[in-house]
């Protein structure tokens, strides 16, 4: 056997948590942590006065804007001049007012141009994070300049602010983004994704590193998107049904999470905080909401749920993934074998999965081959088992059922039926005991007895698979 892995493996996860999220256990038994960011972009970005090629062209009031090149845009730097001119101080006041702490995603050029604002953060005791070093695509930036780039986000953020950056969201970011930043060794958490309502691990070659989903759905953005916000109530209501969906789930036992995306140029405008405001009142009307800063959420998770490396069957070698799971059907590694050619990612890392790929091999074998697997197992109650010749899982199989401990006449009873089965069917009787008992299996076996092979075929290879799961289960447990 070749050990070396194949070059198919998906590296997107479209499992997750699956259908058990673990409980995040909010302090105070909150049933939802509700997370405000504000995004301080304004004076990080397109400018030619920043040694930018163009102007700015994203998430302003100006319709259809498109950038400028080699030319300044005066309407647009003053939109963003209006986000750190007025929009922040009105959004500081509201949040102050409400005794709402929240994150900052700081450009770090626009920090470096906006001291007073800064100082006012850290007076409130806002977390800072890193929002990149300027407001800018990364999509097509070389790996090492984009590493560069972020080291020095890091350097002068920490000259500004006092104190290097814990988290960290580029926004407009590379493929490279995540793993540069974890690389980077220094952050409690990374927000560049928007694939789950929890936190989770993220393995970056040695290191751990904790994701915090962010949001571009409960989020202002939208009023300069299309389709998107039209009104202050577009957004608040948005918000409102929002929370009010995962609060029911956290009564449900269920807590999740809610991030919510603010810009200081698009709902620091009048008509559009109102509904904000709105919307806070709303949920300090509940006692059992949690309103942290990200750090916190980062601090609770770590220490709550901490990461546990394991074995995960999408990265194993070939020689290792066979020795796992070359024995769940019956005596045929040659299953596992196959299975380890597929396309296997993330989602593959759990029972069902391993259980879909070996299924999937099982089912487009000959029909030869898999008349090979249900002849490899063993008759009821037989001679293999009374001379304790079975396999483990089969052992256990059997005894669950109770046919390690039947009586004569039962004895008996199993042998004639295993003996008019094999000869008319020419395969052993098969079926999954676990979901049986003693009785029930006989009543099975003396009706299956009467079905043609065609029909026999077909419903013992359904038994191997579901025997194949409950196996999956118990090793993966």
């Amino acid at each position: 056997m070749n050990s070396a892995p194949p070059s198919n493996r998906y590296p997107r996860d479209m499992r997750g948590y699956g259908p058990n999220a673990p409980d995040p256990q909010w302090p105070g038994g909150a049933k939802v942590a509700v997370q405000f960011v504000l995004n301080y972009e304004e004076g990080g970005e397109n400018c030619l006065l920043h040694g930018d090629a163009a102007s700015e062209a994203f998430l302003s009031d100006i319709p259809g804007a498109a950038q400028w090149p080699g030319q300044r845009h005066w309407n647009m730097e003053s939109i963003y001049e209006y986000g750190a001119r007025a929009g922040f101080w009105r959004l500081h006041r509201l949040f102050t007012g409400a005794d709402i702490p929240l994150t900052i995603y700081g450009v770090a050029s626009a920090l470096a141009r906006s001291p007073e604002q800064v100082q006012a953060m850290k007076d409130a005791d806002w977390e800072i994070a890193s929002h990149g070093l300027k407001w800018v695509e990364h999509k097509d930036m070389p790996e090492e300049e984009e590493r560069a780039s972020i080291a020095e986000a890091v350097r002068l953020h920490t000259e500004v602010v006092g104190e290097r950056p814990r988290g960290w969201y580029t926004g407009r970011c590379s493929a490279n983004t995540v793993r540069l930043v974890a690389e980077e060794g220094g952050f409690d958490y990374i927000s560049d994704t928007y694939d789950d309502d929890l936190p989770y691990w993220l393995e970056v070659e040695d290191r751990d590193q904790l994701i915090i989903p962010y949001t571009l759905e409960a989020n202002d953005m939208r009023f300069a998107t299309a389709p998107g916000w039209v009104t202050g109530d577009d957004f608040g209501q948005y918000l409102t049904d929002a929370f009010d969906a995962l609060y029911a789930e956290g009564e449900a036992g269920a807590p999740k999470m809610m991030t919510i995306g603010l810009h200081c140029r698009l709902v620091g405008r009048p008509g559009k905080i109102a509904a904000l405001k709105r919307f806070i009142d709303h949920i300090q009307s509940f006692d059992d909401v949690w309103c942290p800063r990200r750090v916190e959420i980062a601090q609770h998770w770590a220490e709550t749920h901490p990461h546990s490396r394991r074995e995960r069957p999408s990265q194993m070698d070939r020689a290792r993934f066979v020795e796992q799971f070359g024995g769940i059907f019956e005596h045929s590694p040659w299953i596992a074998d196959r299975a380890f050619d597929l396309e296997l990612g993330p989602a593959h890392d759990c029972a069902i999965g391993v259980h879909n790929a070996l299924c999937r091999m099982f089912r487009v074998a000959s029909e030869e081959e898999r008349l090979g697997v249900l002849t490899a197992h063993p008759d009821l109650a037989g001679k293999l088992a009374q001379a304790g010749r079975l396999t483990s899982e089969s052992t256990s199989e059997q005894a669950s059922a109770g046919l390690d401990m039947l009586t004569d006449g039962e004895r008996w009873t199993f042998t004639s039926l295993n003996e008019d089965y094999v000869a008319k069917h020419g395969f052993p009787f098969i079926i999954a005991v676990r979901d049986h008992n003693k009785a029930s299996i006989l009543e099975a076996f003396k009706r299956r007895i009467n079905n043609d092979r065609d029909t026999e075929f077909a419903e013992a290879c359904k038994q191997v698979e579901r025997i194949a799961h409950f196996r999956l289960q118990d090793l993966f447990a």
